[in-house]
């Protein structure tokens, strides 16, 4: 009677640990040969634990393995590298109908091919919560939480449309962001006028909209034109278009920024297709320029050498625009609604309050006391509070004082006795 064959344990493909070497080894299909895993300094990966090191050196070798007609092996099952891919198609695609913001496609370039590059070959049964945890740890620059949270969003995005178009499973489905810092930082009129001291002109135009509309600096503000301005009977309204949420909003600006702009439109008239703002070059302004601009004017002000201003930047001119709408800084104190701001800068009034009112209102507190009456310095103020001033108790002797009726229920129980 014929033995029964032995099951093998791992199946070939998969990374397998031999205890007579202490090493981590993987079969490759249709060969009998083992051939050892190494880490990245090109040791063996040694340890009955390292099983974790053992599955990503195999997805980064999985990624040389072709089959017989060429093509790579991401072709076959569902593995990282394919969902990263058909993300990036689908994000060439929306970038092209104008639908998604170049920001966030070249984001989505750069952490999908560095994620597929970690573990690309691996496939989505093995994937776990703790490798994409792991990939983001191995980025000594990655420190900011900010960056963590648009890290773990961009792959949630990747995995989630998988899901929606190819029903895959998202393996990491429900992988917790770093806690959302609130937008507290925002310039002072001296900080602001000391950056119009030092800047030139075109960059001056720009923070001064920036600061005075609260659009997104360069995915809103910079790529206004002339067809987005429109001219009413109370002023100047601006229609913008926000990539971010594909949604376009109308919007009225304050006088001072009308000016501007109308000055600005005879260099840049209707049909040119030049943007209102423009850098020195006449060129639209861009990320990496606004940026750099910045930073050289913190190191003119010296802002760098402090630990609060040198984290302001550019889209630090869309935070003060905010809290500036909520204490009420062009309406002599009486500051906006989350509402009415959310409709202005083109978010929902959750995530504006989320992001400016839930902690900034404990470190600003003016509104407050002036929604239940109490800001200080108005006749109309100071009369409410003498209005609602409770009046006192008149003091009664105990002789004048009425006795109280009896209850009924009281008064029928006596009677029945």
């Amino acid at each position: 009677m014929k033995s029964k064959r032995k099951k093998r344990r791992q199946s070939h493909g998969s990374a397998w640990h031999w205890k007579q070497t202490d090493c981590w080894y993987y079969t490759q299909p249709g060969t009998k040969k083992r051939i050892a895993l190494f880490d990245d300094n090109g040791d063996r990966i040694r340890g009955k634990s390292k099983k974790r090191e053992a599955e990503i050196a195999l997805a980064k070798e999985k990624l040389t393995w072709s089959d017989e007609s060429g093509n790579a092996i991401n072709q076959g099952p569902w593995l990282v590298a394919r969902v990263c891919s058909e993300y990036l198609q689908y994000c060439e695609r929306s970038l092209a109908k104008n639908k998604m913001s170049k920001g966030h496609q070249l984001n989505s370039v750069a952490w999908l091919n560095d994620l597929c590059g970690y573990c690309g070959a691996l496939p989505l049964s093995d994937l776990k919560k703790g490798h994409i945890q792991e990939w983001i740890d191995s980025h000594e620059s990655w420190k900011s939480p900010a960056t963590h949270r648009s890290v773990i969003a961009i792959v949630n995005a990747a995995f989630n449309r998988a899901e929606e178009m190819f029903g895959v499973a998202n393996p990491i489905k429900g992988l917790k962001k770093p806690k959302e810092n609130p937008r507290l930082a925002s310039l002072s009129p001296e900080e602001e006028q000391a950056l119009y001291d030092i800047c030139e002109p075109c960059f001056s135009n720009f923070l001064f909209a920036a600061i005075n509309t609260g659009l997104r600096p360069f995915s809103e503000l910079a790529r206004l034109t002339a067809e987005d301005i429109e001219e009413h009977d109370r002023g100047m309204m601006w229609r913008v278009y926000a990539s971010k949420t594909d949604k376009t909003r109308k919007i009225p600006v304050r006088p001072e920024v009308a000016e501007l702009t109308r000055k600005l439109m005879k260099t840049a008239p209707k049909g040119s297709g030049k943007p209102i703002f423009r850098n020195t070059w006449g060129k639209p302004w861009k990320r990496m320029n606004g940026v750099l601009r910045f930073i050289n004017l913190k190191k003119k002000l010296k802002w760098n050498e402090d630990p609060v201003k040198g984290k302001y930047s550019c889209y630090t001119c869309r935070h003060t625009f905010v809290h500036r709408m909520l204490s009420g800084y062009w309406t002599e104190g009486k500051g906006a609604s989350i509402e009415t701001v959310a409709e202005l800068i083109g978010d929902t009034p959750t995530t504006t309050f989320r992001h400016y009112g839930r902690e900034w209102a404990q470190n600003y507190q003016d509104p407050l006391w002036n929604a239940i009456g109490e800001g200080a310095g108005t006749t109309s103020q100071k009369n409410g509070a003498a209005k609602s001033q409770r009046k006192p108790r008149k003091n009664m002797s105990k002789s004048s004082r009425q006795p109280r009726p009896k209850s009924k229920r009281k008064t029928a129980a006596a009677k029945s006795k």
